[in-house]
């Protein structure tokens, strides 16, 4: 969606409405999944959900967005149906990537949703090939590339960052700080935790932004695809957020107290804070919230069961997808 002022209260309500979409959805695929109608790897994203509502206002529906596992999240704000995330999730052949990509791997390219990716960092320098065919057809848009704290460390980051810096490619590098790499703490595996500062050495001017307030994230972000846009090169932005759940849904969290994550809840949660914004700025009113929640459920509750009742894909997609020919046939 286009950038538009953070004050405008129709945005605001835009904002809560797709941050609640994110965290109902999110809720669905967990319950889903311990009922055993979704399997693999899965990893959700609530908590975070300021981090890619606000930035995604920030830019252009033709602009160009990748990011790692935890993915669902981005492509529903995309613009991705939910019915076809769900679908993906539960290997149907309407799901967005007919059921073969799973949670980690769904991708909308006409939507500019690059995935997904499975291998911790390894979108990161994807993402900074997407930047690079922006400027190389002499396009003004722009990449956003999201990763973990935990890929902060990865070798093939800062190889990109030194790329991206010396091309001046178009690209926002977001660090989704949500505190726990796996089961680690930053404190205990970064030398140093702040990380905005790790473009530096490249010439990459970095910020840090408190990721669980939904206009801080937009305005921070316009101001950032402003300036890339108009072709100051690359730009790194660290999220600070929390996930509320495990790394995925095989995590025990052993790692942390629930005293620390209901402290979080109750005093930084994305919803909740702009919730209480909007009613005592007297912009809607508690029932008008309560009238989106049961909108929102009821488009969840429709994409689950569509999930459940479309087709797998037939045997004859088995192979197709995987390669091309030479003339770019399928092989």
């Amino acid at each position: 969606m286009d950038a538009v002022p953070a004050d405008d209260t129709a945005l605001l309500v835009d904002f809560y409405r797709t941050m609640l979409l994110v965290r109902r959805f999110e809720e669905k695929v967990g319950q889903m999944y311990g009922m055993g109608l979704i399997g693999g790897f899965c990893h959700l994203y609530i908590g975070q959900e300021a981090v890619v509502v606000g930035m995604d206002a920030a830019i252009r529906a033709d602009d160009a967005v990748i990011t790692s596992y935890r993915c669902h999240a981005h492509a529903l704000v995309r613009g991705v149906p939910p019915a076809a995330i769900m679908a993906e999730l539960t290997g149907r052949g309407t799901g967005i990537s007919k059921g073969k990509g799973g949670s980690m791997h769904m991708f909308d390219i006409a939507r500019g949703f690059y995935g997904g990716h499975g291998i911790v960092g390894a979108q990161v320098p994807l993402g900074a090939g997407i930047a690079f065919a922006q400027k190389y057809q002499k396009r003004d848009n722009v990449t956003l590339v999201f990763f973990g704290e935990g890929a902060a460390n990865q070798g093939q980051v800062y190889e990109t960052f030194n790329m991206a810096s010396l091309w001046s490619l178009p690209a926002i590098f977001v660090i989704e700080n949500n505190q726990y790499a796996m089961g680690t703490a930053i404190g205990r595996a970064k030398a140093g935790t702040e990380l905005c500062h790790r473009g530096e050495a490249f010439g990459i001017r970095g910020i840090q932004v408190d990721g669980m307030d939904v206009v801080a994230v937009h305005e921070a972000s316009r101001e950032l695809v402003a300036r890339v846009r108009d072709g100051e090169g690359p730009m790194l932005v660290e999220m600070q957020t929390y996930r509320y759940r495990g790394h995925s849904m095989s995590d025990p969290v052993k790692y942390r107290t629930r005293d620390e994550v209901q402290k979080v809840r109750e005093r930084q949660d994305p919803i909740e804070q702009l919730r209480v914004r909007l009613i005592e700025g007297g912009a809607v009113d508690d029932a008008a919230l309560k009238a989106i929640d049961r909108d929102v459920k009821k488009t969840v509750a429709e994409a689950a069961e569509h999930a459940q009742t479309s087709p797998e894909p037939d045997i004859s997609e088995l192979m197709t997808d995987i390669m091309l020919d030479a003339a770019g046939r399928n092989a």
